[in-house]
C-alpha cells in the first residue's frame, strides 16, 4: 500500500498540462526575417508563414519542403548538391551552372559559362507548381540560352552581350511567372571558342588594325595636301593682289611724274616731243645695265643716238628752270652711262 494516495485528478491534470507545454513548444515557430514557410495541414495546403513569432498545430500542420540545386564550384568542376529546405529564402539568389556548348549561325560551337539571378515571389506555386524549382530554372535557361546564342554570329556575341542577356531575360519571364520565380538578369560570364577560331580572330584583329593605321596615315597625307594646295593657293592670290597693287601704284607714279613734267614744259608740240623723248631715253638707259651684265660687249640701238639727242634738247628747254634743271643734269648722267656701255661695246 502507497503512503501517500494520488489524486486522480491531479493526475489528469498534470497530464494536461505536460502535453500542453509539448503542444506550445512544437507548435512555436519563429520565422527570420527575408524567410518564410508553407505549412500543410493533413496533406493539404494550409498557409504560409510569415516573418515573426507564429503558431501551428503539432502533428496536425507540418512545413513542405523546397527542393534546391545548387552547385559547388571547384576550379572548372562543379559539383550538385541537392538539399531540401522547410524555410524559403526569399532573397535573391545566384545559380552558377555549369558551361553549355552552344552552336551559333556561322556554325562555330562555343562554350558559354553564364549565372542567372532569381528571386522567389510566391512561395506556395514555387513548391507546388513545379516539382524542382531550381533545376526547372537552370534547364530552361540553358535551353533559352541555345536559342537566343544559335540565331546569332559569333562576332555579333561579343559585341552584344547586353542584348543576348537581356533576351534570355525576356524569354525566361514567362515560364518562370508560373512557377512563383521573378527572373532578375541573366549575365554571360565567358565564352569559349575553339583554338584555331581564336587564332582566326587574332589575325582578323591583326589586319583590321593594320587596315585603320593605313586609313589613318592615308587621310593624314591628303589633309597635309590640301591644306599645303590651300597656303599655295593663298599665297599665290597674295602675291597677285600685291603685284596689281604695285603695278598700280608705278603706273598711277609715272602718270603723275608725267603730267608734272608736262607742266613745267609747258603746253606745245615741241614741249611733248622733248618729254616723250626723254621718257624713252630714260627706259633705254635704265636697261643697259642690264645688258652690260650679260656680256663683254652692248649692242645700242641706233634709234638711241636719237633719243639722246632729244634729251639734250631737253636739257636746252629746261636751263632756265631749276627743278627742269635737275632733271636734265640726271639725263646727262645716264648719257654718260650710256657712253662708257657703249665704248666697252
Amino acid at each position: 500500500m502507497l503512503p501517500y494516495a494520488i489524486n486522480p485528478g491531479l493526475l489528469i491534470a498534470l497530464v494536461v498540462v505536460v502535453i500542453a507545454v509539448i503542444m506550445v513548444i512544437k507548435g512555436l515557430v519563429i520565422v527570420q526575417e527575408s524567410e518564410v514557410m508553407v505549412i500543410e495541414r493533413l496533406g493539404a495546403y494550409h498557409r504560409t508563414l510569415q516573418k515573426g513569432i507564429n503558431f501551428i498545430v503539432p502533428f496536425f500542420d507540418k512545413p513542405r519542403p523546397i527542393k534546391m540545386v545548387r552547385y559547388l564550384r571547384q576550379g572548372q568542376e562543379f559539383t550538385p548538391v541537392l538539399s531540401q529546405e522547410t524555410r524559403i529564402d526569399l532573397r535573391e539568389s545566384v545559380m552558377d551552372f555549369p558551361s553549355q556548348p552552344v552552336v551559333t549561325t556561322d556554325n562555330v560551337t562555343v562554350r558559354i559559362d553564364g549565372a542567372i539571378y532569381f528571386q522567389i515571389i510566391d512561395p506556395a506555386n514555387a513548391v507546388y507548381k513545379i516539382e524542382n524549382m531550381s533545376q526547372a530554372v537552370e534547364v530552361l535557361a540553358k535551353t533559352t540560352l541555345r536559342s537566343v546564342v544559335g540565331q546569332m554570329e559569333l562576332d555579333k556575341i561579343f559585341e552584344s552581350r547586353a542584348e543576348v542577356n537581356a533576351k534570355i531575360k525576356e524569354q525566361m519571364e514567362e515560364p518562370a511567372s508560373k512557377w512563383g520565380v521573378a527572373i532578375n538578369r541573366i549575365e554571360v560570364q565567358d565564352i569559349e571558342m575553339p583554338t584555331e577560331v581564336k587564332e582566326a580572330m587574332h589575325l582578323q584583329m591583326s589586319a583590321e588594325r593594320r587596315r585603320r593605321a593605313t586609313v589613318t596615315e592615308a587621310e593624314g597625307e591628303k589633309a597635309a595636301a590640301i591644306a599645303k594646295a590651300q597656303g599655295q593657293k593663298e599665297s599665290a592670290i597674295l602675291n597677285a593682289q600685291g603685284d596689281k597693287e604695285s603695278a598700280i601704284l608705278r603706273a598711277q607714279g609715272e602718270s603723275r611724274s608725267i603730267e608734272l613734267v608736262l607742266n613745267a614744259m609747258g603746253e606745245g608740240e615741241k614741249s611733248t616731243r622733248a618729254v616723250i623723248g626723254y621718257l624713252l631715253g630714260q627706259s633705254y638707259i635704265s636697261m643697259l645695265p642690264e645688258m652690260a651684265k650679260q656680256g663683254e660687249r652692248v649692242f645700242v640701238p641706233y634709234e638711241s643716238s636719237a633719243l639722246l639727242g632729244a634729251m639734250g634738247a631737253f636739257r636746252d628747254l629746261s636751263a632756265g628752270d631749276e627743278a627742269l634743271g635737275d632733271i636734265a643734269r640726271r639725263a646727262a648722267a645716264a648719257g654718260g652711262l650710256t657712253g662708257a656701255a657703249s665704248s666697252q661695246g
